[in-house]
């Protein structure tokens, strides 16, 4: 997950940086100031090459579709406008972005090794809800819980709660595509 690890942490540092310093300061330092007070969409879009620079790999694409899947979940949310984003907002759009990358690494894996699914459409989306949905609460709780420790997260802990879930969820995933096809 080398290029997604490395759009997170891009992504991690930009929204740091707009909580530190502001969100115009945080444009002006990506030469980006023309996008200030303009919807956060806008502003993601413009941040694309930023966090998710355009290459060749299949990393590289799924930390691009990530990150395009990330702006119309955050539309999807309400959350439209980055000059008025609370701190919890810009955890949430971490969160998402990551949550996206894994599942995103995972369904290219499954692809690529072959991990058995269910021929069951049904049992299939059923596999892919429970696996969205547990991605989801690991990314949270994993940064939760560093949060609660009372220091700040660091893009290093932030990566290696990245990789932490990514194998998590890989296990989850064999398991249940197991289970779904016994019955």
């Amino acid at each position: 997950m080398g290029a997604s690890r490395g759009a997170g942490a891009r992504l991690y540092s930009f929204l740091a940086d707009a909580q530190a310093r502001g969100p115009t300061e945080a444009l002006r330092a990506l030469n980006l100031q023309a996008l200030s007070g303009r919807p956060l969409q806008e502003v993601f879009l413009g941040i694309a090459e930023y966090v998710c620079p355009i290459g060749g790999t299949v990393d590289e694409g799924i930390a691009r579709d990530a990150f395009v899947e990330t702006i119309a979940d955050l539309a999807d949310q309400g959350i439209v406008d980055f000059d008025a984003m609370t701190p919890a907002q810009m955890q949430t759009t971490f969160e998402m972005f990551v949550t996206n990358t894994i599942e995103a690494r995972i369904y290219n894996d499954i692809g690529n090794n072959g991990i058995a699914l269910p021929s069951d459409v049904a049992a299939v989306e059923r596999v892919q809800d429970q696996l969205h949905d547990f991605i989801s609460r690991a990314v949270s709780d994993a940064l939760a819980d560093t949060a609660t420790a009372g220091s700040p997260l660091t893009q290093q802990d932030a990566l290696r709660h990245v990789d932490t879930v990514y194998e998590a969820a890989f296990d989850m995933l064999q398991t249940l595509a197991e289970a779904e096809s016994e019955t």
